[in-house]
């Protein structure tokens, strides 16, 4: 067996890929040109959504989702431990509070049971939102989350950044896409190297909400705005009263601003992507697919051939998983990742609870709060899961995982 690492992600880079970001780097624009507007509506097409909103990376994305649903100062928002940081960081951004709640010990997704509980023994109107997250690529039930949302006037921002092309199915029987903004106010992904969809860095925001869509474009860019439709200055600050008074004059009558006037109507950000990655994400998009197709056949690999009792729970084949990670749970799990290591196959951890962070500790939060999400991160290991992975290399892990645990 060749000592090529093996990691537990990793992006696919096809000449064709290449060829696109050349391309785009010989046009006249490397950033704010038109590859964005072709990656954003390929993007909504690709997931069902009405808008798409392109941004630097997933962490702006969910910030930029709470700064335009107008999150408060004070206002609590639940979402679960078991995800990155950046889930919860969006939240203390906009200086929100942000409240756990429990995992499902099967599904490893925010525990709906545990959320309505906590939102039943609270005063009505003590939660603001919900931020559920499509975990390792399996879809959130957000028909249940939209439910006790409604109930409780609650907005939701889904994390798909685990699952473009993932989906479940609600109760009428209908395919309900990750992202497609039917159930979520908001919904982002992230197109960091190790996702499905690769741009080095990279996010997108899928809406069906008109005036969020339109709330995101402003923010994305500094909170400014060329379009003359929204501008509110005074027309004659605009113009100016210099030289040209008559021209200024008939510009007023056709109520028609200069080339050069724009406006910055809100504290915004650059959080901008550039064309180039755009133009990589347009590529990728075009096999994204059959990396999930492929991702499902190294899942059924995985799942048929790790039989071990020591294996106390694996990531089951679920319809409209999009498999980012393949997560066991083991006895000695890290017993297992430094042997893997030492065989050179780079196993992860997704994820520390969040709550256990030093940064959320301060808050107050402590061991034991959420058993369900402390039990499971003793034991889980995300093993490798990338298209590319070929079938020797993944018996090649499956073989290292196996005699380690027959030792």
């Amino acid at each position: 067996m060749t000592q090529r690492p093996i990691s537990y992600g990793r992006q696919n880079i096809t000449q064709e890929d290449i060829d696109q970001v050349t391309e785009t780097l010989k046009s006249d624009f490397l950033t704010q040109g038109p590859k964005i507007k072709a990656f954003e509506d390929a993007f909504a097409n690709y997931v069902g959504s009405s808008y798409a909103v392109a941004v630097a990376n997933g962490t702006a994305a969910l910030h930029l989702c709470a700064l335009a649903i107008n999150l408060k100062p004070g206002q609590k928002v639940i979402t679960t431990p078991i995800t990155f940081a950046a889930s919860a960081n969006c939240v203390r951004y906009c200086g929100g509070e942000v409240v756990f709640a429990d995992i499902d010990p099967v599904t490893y997704l925010l525990d709906i049971n545990k959320v309505r509980e906590l939102i039943q023994s609270s005063p009505r109107g003590t939660y603001a939102g919900i931020i559920p997250v499509d975990f390792a690529g399996r879809a959130v039930d957000l028909e249940a989350f939209r439910t006790v949302a409604d109930e409780n006037n609650l907005w939701i921002i889904e994390d798909a950044c685990h699952a473009p092309g993932g989906y479940f199915t609600d109760r009428k029987g209908q395919q309900q896409n990750c992202g497609n903004g039917k159930l979520a106010d908001l919904a982002i992904f992230s197109f960091h190297p190790v996702k499905h969809i690769a741009c080095g860095e990279g996010g997108m925001i899928t809406t069906n909400n008109e005036q969020l869509y339109n709330k995101l474009l402003l923010l994305r860019t500094h909170g400014i705005t060329r379009d003359s439709t929204l501008f509110s200055n005074d027309v004659n600050f605009a113009i100016g009263n210099s030289r040209g008074a008559e021209t200024n004059s008939k510009q007023l009558t056709n109520n028609s601003y200069p080339g050069w006037y724009m406006e910055m109507q809100e504290l915004g950000f650059n959080y901008r992507l550039t064309d180039f990655q755009a133009a990589l994400g347009l590529s990728q998009l075009q096999r994204a697919h059959d990396g999930i197709e492929r991702r499902k056949i190294i899942a059924s690999r995985y799942a048929a051939q790790l039989q071990h009792p020591k294996i106390i729970r694996q990531t089951g084949l679920v319809e409209g998983h999009a498999y980012h990670l393949y997560v066991i749970e083991v006895q000695n799990r890290l017993g297992l990742y430094n042997f893997l290591r030492a065989n050179f196959i780079f196993a992860q951890v997704h994820y520390i609870p969040v709550h256990r962070m030093p940064y959320y500790a301060q808050f107050g939060w402590k061991q034991g709060d959420f058993p369900d999400a402390e039990n499971y991160y003793e034991g889980c290991l995300s093993l490798p899961m990338y298209p590319t992975l070929s079938d020797q290399e993944q018996d090649f892990v499956i073989q290292k995982v196996m005699q380690f645990l027959n030792e």
